[in-house]
Formats: C-alpha cells, structure tokens, sequence
C-alpha cells in the first residue's frame, strides 16, 4: 500500500479515504505486517479494540468482534490468561476477518500455544517473562511465524528499578520501553512496536514524544484508563489528537469503560477530525442561538441517526437558521438549514429546496442519494 501513496496526499481504499496531511508525518518507521494489514512506514493509521469477553467463551467472543469489524474495528486483542484461552485462539481466528492479537503477561508457555495456534500478534514485554531461555524460545517462535511483538509498557506497572527513578515518569516509561527492545534487539528480533501508556494525557504525549524522537518502530497511542464514555473520549482526543497532529502514531485504541465497539466509533471520529480517516458521513451542526426556529437540538439527533451507516465519505451540515446556515457550512456537501416549521436544503452552499420541516430528513436523504447516482 505504501508504494501507491505519496506523502500529504489523500487516496481511497474502497468507500474510505485516508490522508496524512501535510503534518510531516513520521512515516519512516519500519513496516510491520499483523495478519494482512501493515501499520507503519506511511500506511494508514489503523483502530485497535479489545474483547471484553471471556476468550475461552468462543460464541461470545466472536459475536462481539463481528460487531467490531461492522463498526469498521482494524484489529482485535484478546486477553490469554490461560491455556483454556489460548486454545480458543485457532477456532476464533477462524470466524473472523481481522488479525487476532494475543495479550499476554509474563507466562512464556501462553505465547508459544499462541503462535503455534496461529495468532497474528503479540502483545508481551520480553523482560517480564523471566528466565531468559524462556525469553529466546518465544523470540525463535515469533520469528520463525512471522508473528510480531508488541511491547506495552503502562505507567502503573512499571518495573522497581524505573519506578524509584528521580526523572519525570514519562521518561522512566521510556527507558523501560528501551529496555524492552534492547532485548529483542540484541535477539536479532525487530519485528515490533511499542506503546507507552498512562491515565494522566500529558504523561501520555510526553512519553511518546520522547520514543518517536529513539526509535523507528510504529508506535501504537492510547490513554489508558480513560474512563467512561464522556470524560474517557475528552482524554483520548486531546492525547491521541496532540501526537497525530504532530505525525506521531500507527494504530490507536479509544480505551473505555464501555461497549468496544464505542471504541471504534470514538477512535474513527478522532481521525475524521484530523482528516486522516474518513469512513461515512462527517456531521457538524451549529450550537444554537436565538435566532433557532426550529427544533435543531433534536433535527441533528436525527440526522445523525438516520445517516450513520452511510458509507460515502461526505460532510452533512445541520444548521440553524437560514441567515447564516448555508454561507457558514457552505464548505458541507449537504445541509439543512432550519426556518419557521420549515427548512432549507442545501448543496455546497447553494440552496435547492424549500421544505417543510416534518419532510426535511426524507428530502435530504432523496437528494444526497440522487446527487450521488449521478456520480457514479
């Protein structure tokens, strides 16, 4: 994929447009392949979920990453505490359609029967597995499967001998990332990336900031523990959108104490908003005021609704009043612009139709799906 892409410019794969903006991205990291997708080296930046299930409950476990992969998930991790989880791994896989990766701690045994059950990816620190034949065997299987690892450091299990460090915990985060990968390395093993995680934003972006400028690996970004819906996306954005915007990261995870698939829907509008991604409809609606003569709180909530699996990247305006409606989103492919128990629909900036406001959705679906049979 990176052979057909130049850099700052857009390109479509299917009905969903990527971008890397002119944000001087850090696209010469190695490129690493998880299953059939590669993250790295320019690819486009890819959403991870995690299952919430019981890994060894095959059903439930594949029910929920079918619904992730509808909701447009890239990859999944599971958690493999046990050998009863790692068994399920090979009929798993087999349901699915997106690499499967293996979250594993300490247990050197757990990552063999996961390998050997065909995982597409690792998620294991080497200096926590312990004695370092039980290190070598995992490297020698991850290599010979081609399987990647990733080393997940998080700021609240750190190592003791980083953790009483003096330094900024950003930092010591980074060293024992470093650590990590001089393990690996000095395995002849670099086929990896890396996350640094913490619950506190900037701790996050310092610490990435800090291994983008050491390493050449991709780098996978999340806040984690960012808590519920709300507060857990306000964290994620400001953390996740701070380093994208400076070129920094290859995959995210939107963690949240919530329903992954919220995940992936919060991990794709992020993108949208830093015009990396975009996969349906971008909505953008005004705040309200008093000049409002319509229902506009509750016309949003429907248009949103009534748009969401629409699979054509184009931006849907829904404003307020007819004065400053179309000139303000005259950028929107599409809008609404409310009157007096009516509205008006417009096309970038031009209004086409006058309607009343019972009919405005309906219209407004007519007219966008005329609009695009004509192009195609």
């Amino acid at each position: 994929m990176k052979d057909s892409l130049e850099k700052g410019r857009k390109f479509c794969v299917g009905e969903e447009w990527f971008g890397r903006n002119d944000m001087g991205y850090r696209d010469e990291t190695k490129v690493v392949q998880i299953g059939k997708r590669q993250i790295g080296g320019g690819n486009p930046i890819l959403i991870q979920s995690m299952c919430n299930t019981k890994t060894e409950d095959v059903k439930a476990t594949v029910e929920q990453i079918l619904a992730l992969e509808h909701a447009g998930c890239d990859i999944i991790r599971v958690a493999v505490p046990t050998m009863e989880a790692a068994a399920a791994l090979t009929e798993i896989k087999r349901q699915i359609h997106i690499p499967l990766v293996a979250d594993i701690h300490f247990d050197y045994r757990l990552a063999l029967t996961c390998i050997e059950n065909g995982i597409h990816a690792l998620r294991i620190n080497p200096g926590n597995i312990g004695k370092k034949e039980h290190t070598i065997k995992v490297v020698e299987a991850a290599k010979a499967h081609e399987v990647p690892i990733r080393i997940g450091i998080n700021a609240g299990s750190l190592e003791k001998e980083f953790s009483e460090m003096d330094i900024p915990l950003s930092e010591k985060m980074v060293l024992s990332a470093l650590r990590h990968v001089e393990i690996l390395e000095d395995l002849n093993f670099y086929n990896t990336k890396i996350s640094l995680k913490s619950s506190d934003v900037m701790t996050t972006i310092e610490a990435y900031r800090s291994i983008a400028s050491k390493v050449d690996y991709p780098l996978h970004l999340g806040v984690t523990e960012a808590g519920t819906l709300k507060m857990g996306l306000i964290k994620s954005s400001v953390g996740l959108g701070t380093l994208l915007s400076e070129g920094i990261g290859d995959t995210i995870r939107v963690s949240l104490t919530e329903n992954p698939v919220e995940e992936v829907h919060a991990g794709f509008g992020i993108l949208k908003a830093m015009n990396l991604r975009q996969k349906g409809v971008n909505f953008i609606s005004c705040p309200t005021c008093g000049r409002t003569q319509i229902d506009l709180i509750g016309l949003a909530k429907q248009v949103e609704e009534r748009f969401k699996n629409l699979d054509l990247p184009i931006t849907i305006a829904v404003m307020g009043c007819p004065v400053n409606g179309p000139g303000e989103a005259r950028h929107a492919d599409f809008g609404i612009a409310g009157a007096i128990k009516e509205g008006y629909i417009f096309k970038k900036g031009e209004i086409i139709a006058r309607v009343p406001e019972a009919d405005l959705i309906n219209s407004l679906e007519n007219i966008i799906m005329e609009s695009y049979s004509s192009v195609k």
